[in-house]
């Protein structure tokens, strides 16, 4: 190590959400930062998962609103998709917030570091600069925050038929006449629902007997059959034993005899975190058996001062997570004692229609050992949902049979995913369902059916 350490007050390595955010907090409250960034400025988020996937995720609903054009009155012929033009707009609305992210961080005052950072000692890095040359930083405090990639399992052939993983599809040139994604979890179901709606012929292949294994099982069959009306060939319960490549034409060979042609494969079994190139044992840092880096509830490492955040550190694999990884880290810095015990972190699928969740399943609830009423309503029954012929859905509430606290909630269809806020709040303020039941909720929302929803408790 011969070029000379640069000495800061915070280090941060990766700038995914907690660490960028504790950067520019720290550097506008005057103290000396560094953040280190191996590529993606702005992190993982805005570049290659939530927001280019959601950007898409909208296209791909404008898809289906145009499908049932005729039902809302509207004469819409022929719709065509455009991959050209799907890119210019992933790309356009991606590109903006990397530059909004860029400003952001040199206008707070921080070191931004772009290059690959590896720990040579306790909280200090050695930095291969982007643009030639090296750095040798160390922070009094510093934060690991590299976040996750894209698993590849081990699968024979996989690795060298060259599929795509979730973040290679975003830069795919053509649309596919016929996909096959590997994985039955929240990414590989997006993408299963997005490429079905735009065009292509999607098969999802999976080992677990359901999609969506961690979610109510109830709640899953019904996207199941939601997908399935939208045009997504489910074979569950099987393996992939083989892939093959034989020029632009894929063969998966599946553990029940079937073999499958694809004009594209996508792998979307999970994320691995980034670890394994970082030096990490050096900073005396160390990692789980999975490779996350271990802390305890507070985020702090098994180095003094030496902190780690998001997805890199086992938290939920949600920007949101991430997010309030760094109050914590900000309020540990300061000498406090925040902790991630007991967080109520949602979290939402995002297909054609929402599938949102928060606390508990009734599964849950009920290994739990508590006595729990199960309030359900069908989306159709909401006036919103009927003005908007957009009827498909379900949403079910979990609730304490002797307190009337509600212990969770999943509800499947539209604008799920901001209708399930209420209920947190809900139960963040510790409320009795009847809260819900009896509140004043403008008329037509699709939040009013939390009225409906929770009312048809009082009809058991």
């Amino acid at each position: 190590m011969n070029a000379r350490v640069e000495d800061f007050d915070l280090l941060v390595v990766g700038g995914g959400k907690a660490g960028k955010t504790l950067a520019m907090d720290h550097a506008r409250g005057g103290r000396r930062v560094a953040m280190v960034e191996r590529a993606m400025i702005g992190g993982t988020c805005i570049n290659v998962a939530c927001i280019p996937t959601k950007a898409l995720v909208t296209s791909a609903r404008a898809v289906r609103t145009l499908e049932r054009g005729r039902s809302l009155g509207l004469v819409v012929d022929d719709v065509l998709v455009d991959v050209d033009l799907l890119r210019q707009h992933k790309t356009g609305v991606v590109d903006g917030m990397v530059a909004a992210n860029l400003q952001q961080f040199l206008g707070s005052g921080m070191d931004f570091v772009l290059g690959e950072a590896l720990f040579v000692a306790e909280r200090t890095v050695e930095v291969a600069l982007a643009d030639g040359g090296t750095r040798v930083l160390r922070g009094a405090e510093t934060v690991v925050n590299t976040g996750t990639r894209p698993r590849v399992p081990d699968i024979p052939g996989l690795a060298e038929a060259g599929v795509l993983t979730s973040e290679t599809l975003l830069e795919l040139q053509t649309l596919p006449a016929r996909m096959t994604i590997i994985g039955a979890g929240p990414i590989g179901l997006e993408f299963a629902d997005m490429f079905a709606a735009f065009g292509t012929e999607v098969t999802l292949v999976a080992p677990a007997q359901r999609v969506l294994p961690r979610e109510d099982p109830e709640m899953a069959r019904a996207v199941h059959g939601m997908l399935q009306a939208g045009g997504v060939t489910l074979l569950l319960g099987r393996e992939v034993r083989s892939v093959s490549r034989d020029g632009g034409e894929f063969t998966l060979r599946l553990s029940d005899g079937t073999v499958l042609t694809s004009d594209a494969v996508l792998v979307a079994a999970g994320r691995t975190p980034v670890t394994e190139d970082l030096g990490l044992d050096r900073a005396g840092v160390a990692t789980t058996a999975e490779g996350f880096v271990a802390v305890d509830e507070y985020l702090a490492t098994t180095a003094p001062n030496t902190w780690a955040a998001g997805d890199v550190a086992g938290s939920p694999q949600f920007t949101h997570a991430s997010l309030d990884d760094y109050r914590i880290l900000k309020t540990n810095l300061a000498g406090g004692r925040r902790s991630t015990r007991d967080r109520l972190i949602p979290r939402t699928t995002f297909l054609s229609f929402d599938l949102a969740h928060v606390g508990l399943t009734e599964e849950e609830a009920r290994a739990a050992g508590r006595q729990v009423r199960i309030a359900r309503l069908p989306v159709a029954a909401i006036p919103r949902a009927r003005a908007g012929r957009d009827t498909g859905g379900l949403w079910k509430a979990v609730v304490d049979a002797g307190t009337d606290r509600i212990l969770g909630a999943t509800l499947l269809g539209d604008s799920a995913g901001e209708t399930i806020t209420t209920i947190q709040l809900a139960m963040l303020a510790d409320l009795p369902y009847t809260s819900l039941r009896d509140m004043i909720i403008t008329h037509p929302t699709m939040t009013e059916g939390l009225n409906l929803l929770f009312a048809t408790l009082s009809e058991d």
